[in-house]
């Protein structure tokens, strides 16, 4: 058997929906890093927040990246992102959104693109909701990141001329 074994790849976006321009370096020596390798990254002002830029690098890398991207950008104050990876056949997609307010949520994602919560944590929130129904609506929500989409959905717009993302071809 090989010393080195071979490990399953996928690929992503990572979205920087606003950072302040003194960040933008370390940003992105922050996402080399974690690639292993020079990246250019388009930085353009951010519309929801005159003060602001934006940017966003489609990635590819071994299933994991995504979080170790994630983590690599965690804490960093008025910084707001999105990072993706997609499904493969040995390992679930997954979405996770950082706000300077809320902090870091992660989200399981299926083939099509939906969030999918586990029944763990599905069992947890019935049970910590005591059977109300209003909380237990919260709590789903709160696992959905809807939060984090809401308070992202300003930034996501990138306003005119913005670089145009295409795609990828699912399956």
């Amino acid at each position: 058997m090989s010393a080195v074994m071979s490990r399953t790849m996928t690929r992503g976006v990572l979205f920087i929906h606003g950072a302040p321009t003194v960040l933008c370096p370390h940003v992105t020596w922050a996402v080399e890093a974690v690639l292993d390798r020079r990246v250019a990254m388009a930085w353009t002002p951010q519309p929801a927040a005159p003060r602001l830029v934006r940017s966003e690098l489609s990635w590819t890398g071994p299933a994991g990246t995504g979080a170790e991207l994630a983590s690599a950008l965690r804490g960093w104050d008025n910084l707001r992102y999105e990072v993706t990876e997609e499904p493969t056949a040995a390992s679930d997609g997954s979405r996770w959104a950082h706000t300077p307010r809320l902090g870091i949520h992660h989200t399981w994602t299926s083939v099509s693109g939906d969030a999918v919560i586990h029944e763990d944590r599905l069992r947890d929130a019935v049970e910590r909701t005591r059977g109300d129904g209003l909380a237990l609506q919260e709590e789903i929500d709160r696992l959905l990141g809807v939060p984090w989409d809401q308070e992202l959905e300003p930034f996501r717009y990138a306003g005119e001329g913005a670089p145009v993302r295409w795609l990828h071809k699912v399956g």
